[in-house]
């Protein structure tokens, strides 16, 4: 009787040990077209007896997807040589070819998890990683055209969706252990812009993702800090979280002091805060050690303007302009503190109509700058300027009452 049962118990092992495929399976491989077979792993993952199925039905969805995917890299290829050949071109999909490429680095990015899975024994034997490792790096790199693509387009989805995965997945190991990996100096643009689309759709968490590796790129470095400041402070809700974000950024500012994101961030939280005395001497510091630091100047020159110190504020903004005079805003400010200061001058008409005479010329450089007034609004105190120095009736000074009516 005890033979017996051992015998039973080999029979039943047997069984197992060489169980075939399970119908849910059988019903995946089956499919011939990408939409039919990603339907049915959807609704039958569950039904899966093992992660090495999981793993085989993930690689079938892989390859149908590069079914796709190489047909219409072939006719590009073969279209890239249409002028030695004299061939005609041949119109292609190329949001199928997109498409593709997505469905393909994504399936085999399930079919690498499960397929690294320990096994009953646990034991990890991947039986896919070679041939994938082959193939899905260059469907990752077409995804950076895909988010081109779609960015021409203006479909802010799809760009998150192609550029989103391009960059979730650079660390993936599918990708970084492949022999096929290339050096990728594109990749701190992307994450630049990704991240702006990101947060135009309000999505600061992802925004914030991206921006981390933009600034690990020299040339986006300066904008995505920059933009990754203006994002924690868009988030600020209480007072804690604004005294703990200042904090921060004090700490990363005196790691960090030779970044212009951080100072101007700085600054602006202060002034804010009704921290003046916190914001000059800032300003004031940055100043001794960088003569030539042109937000330094602009911020101390908007500082004393708003408290009508306009002597100061007319020599703090006129450093800002000779390190860099291109912008409308600080050309406004000087203009309208040099107005400020002549309409306060009494008994000397010379001296006040020459004062806003050198004005003008601060005003119609940001006018020439910003003609569309987007940045800085010029027009009222230009007015004023044509008004002393040209008379009420002057075409110039009836060009700007107009506009300002």
């Amino acid at each position: 009787m005890k033979k017996i049962m051992i015998a039973a118990l080999m029979v039943l092992g047997t069984s197992t040990a060489f169980a075939g495929d399970s119908d849910a399976l059988k019903a995946i491989v089956k499919a011939k077209n990408y939409a039919e077979a990603a339907s049915l792993l959807k609704s039958s993952l569950s039904q899966l007896a093992s992660d090495a199925e999981k793993a085989k039905a993930y690689n079938h969805l892989t390859q149908l997807a590069l079914e796709k995917y190489n047909a219409e890299k072939a006719i590009q290829t073969e279209n890239q040589t249409v002028e030695l050949t004299k061939k005609e071109v041949q119109p292609y999909d190329t949001v199928g070819f997109y498409n593709a490429a997505y469905n393909a680095l994504t399936n085999a990015l399930e079919c690498y998890k499960y397929d690294n899975m320990p096994d009953a024994k646990g034991k990890v034997k991947p039986k896919f990683f070679e041939a994938l490792s082959q193939v899905i790096p260059a469907t990752r790199i077409d995804l950076v055209n895909a988010g081109q693509y779609a960015a021409q387009k203006s479909d802010e989805e799809k760009v998150l969706k192609y550029w989103g995965i391009y960059l979730d997945t650079k660390d993936s190991e599918l990708i970084v252990k492949s022999p096929k990996l290339v050096e990728e100096s594109w990749l701190g643009q992307v994450a630049y812009f990704t991240a702006l689309y990101a947060n135009q759709a309000k999505l600061s968490d992802q925004a914030l993702k991206y921006l981390d590796i933009a600034i690990q790129d020299p040339e986006y470095a300066k904008e995505a800090q920059s933009l990754k400041f203006g994002i924690a402070q868009q988030n600020l809700k209480t007072q804690a979280d604004t005294l703990k974000f200042v904090d921060d950024l004090k700490a990363f500012y005196n790691a960090n002091s030779d970044s212009e994101a951080a100072f101007g961030t700085l600054c602006n939280m202060y002034s804010s805060m009704n921290m003046k005395d916190e914001m000059m001497k800032l300003v004031n510091d940055k100043i001794s050690k960088d003569p030539n630091n042109y937000t330094a100047w602009a911020l101390k020159g908007q500082s004393e303007m708003n408290d009508q110190d306009y002597d100061n504020a007319i020599e703090s903004f006129k450093h800002a302009i000779e390190i860099d005079g291109t912008n409308p805003v600080v050309l406004t400010y000087l203009g309208f503190s040099m107005n400020a200061k002549a309409a306060a001058i009494e008994g000397n008409i010379p001296a006040q109509k020459a004062l806003y005479k050198e004005s003008m010329t601060y005003l119609e450089r940001a006018k020439e700058i910003d003609p569309d007034r987007q940045k800085a609004n010029w027009a009222y105190p230009l007015y004023q300027c044509y008004y002393i120095n040209y008379s009420a009736n002057d075409p110039r000074t009836k060009e700007l009452e107009d506009m300002l009516k």
